[in-house]
């Protein structure tokens, strides 16, 4: 399985496409069309779903309304856990199988119809070859004894897939970039951020296509320093509101300024800090004689948790990664 969404062309994302290949036959089937997807998710349901990097599918799919899967094998996790270094789709079958995977509509608009003959085929070339790369990559991992590390994995992506992240209101306007700003400049720009925002819901595009964050972030400081700021795309309506939104946050009481983030860090102890390099070093040599990423069985601020936090941070980690950690 597969799924396509227009998540480049539109604010609003959407399930878009969704290919599936069984044995001998493949399948696009549209969720823009009118029609109930509840008999489809009824036909796959306590069968085995394989994806290539299943969490975004997941997701996608649970927002059409899909039940989660019974149980997924996910390519991306199995080539990782048997120590392959290239572990795209498109690398995997080119090197495992000698076909190339074009990517001409990677970026493509899937919401638009009708699909072209060129989507069509890239889109059924996903999930085509991936049954083959399963079987291979399945043998792998029961011949190298780590079927028990891959299935806790798959499980983790279903449950992970099942919980919506919560944003806090008044840390998503910053963005990369924006940390610099402060006192009044920061108010303007937070405004300027939600003035992105609506925009871009309003037409229902994404909102580089309203303005680059770059140049959001160069407009806040310039509109703090007094000087005039004007865009050549952005006129009429839309401008009177960047406008309006500007002024906001000129005028914004200092009061309600964005505060300064100051992460509190607690140094951790002599003892604290030893603990977490005996970690690193048992995760590096048992990664190294393993031939595994590092970071697959544990990333190094979960070796901090464990270090400083561990009441915290153990229950997070599966049980394979207790195991190689000697935990």
């Amino acid at each position: 399985m597969d799924t396509e969404a227009d998540s480049l062309h539109c604010y609003f994302e959407k399930l878009c496409l969704i290919q599936i290949t069984v044995p001998g036959l493949d399948f696009l089937i549209d969720p823009l069309a009118p029609m109930d997807l509840a008999p489809l998710w009824d036909a796959w349901a306590g069968k085995e779903l394989i994806f290539h990097g299943a969490d975004y599918d997941l997701r996608l799919l649970r927002r059409a309304g899909c039940p989660p899967p019974a149980r997924i094998f996910d390519t991306m996790l199995a080539a990782r856990l048997t120590g392959v270094k290239e572990f795209s789709y498109a690398a995997l079958m080119e090197n495992l199988f000698k076909v190339p995977i074009a990517k001409a509509s990677q970026k493509a608009n899937w919401a638009r119809r009708p699909l072209s003959q060129q989507m069509m085929e890239y889109a059924v070339n996903d999930t085509r070859h991936l049954g083959a790369l399963r079987d291979l990559l399945s043998a792998d991992l029961d011949k190298m004894g780590r079927r028990a590390w891959f299935d806790q994995c798959c499980e983790r992506a279903i449950r992970s897939s099942e919980i919506d992240k919560e944003l806090d209101p008044d840390q998503i306007w910053r963005i990369a970039g924006s940390g610099l700003l402060r006192g009044r400049a920061a108010a303007i720009f937070r405004e300027l951020w939600h003035w992105r925002e609506d925009e871009a819901k309003r037409v229902d595009k994404p909102t580089f296509h309203i303005l680059h964050s770059e140049m959001l972030i160069k407009a806040a400081e310039r509109i703090h320093a007094g000087e005039r700021v004007e865009f050549k795309h952005i006129r009429g309506p839309r401008a009177q509101r960047f406008f309006i939104a500007a002024h906001k946050g000129i005028v914004c009481p200092e009061a309600d300024w964005p505060k300064v983030i100051r992460v509190a860090r607690t140094k951790p102890s002599q003892q604290q800090f030893q603990r977490f390099l005996e970690l690193k070093k048992i995760r590096d040599t048992r990664a190294d004689a393993l031939g595994l990423d590092p970071s697959l069985i544990s990333a190094k601020a979960t070796l901090e948790g464990l270090a400083f936090r561990p009441e915290d941070t153990l229950p997070k980690l599966m049980p394979w990664q207790r195991e190689m950690l000697g935990l």
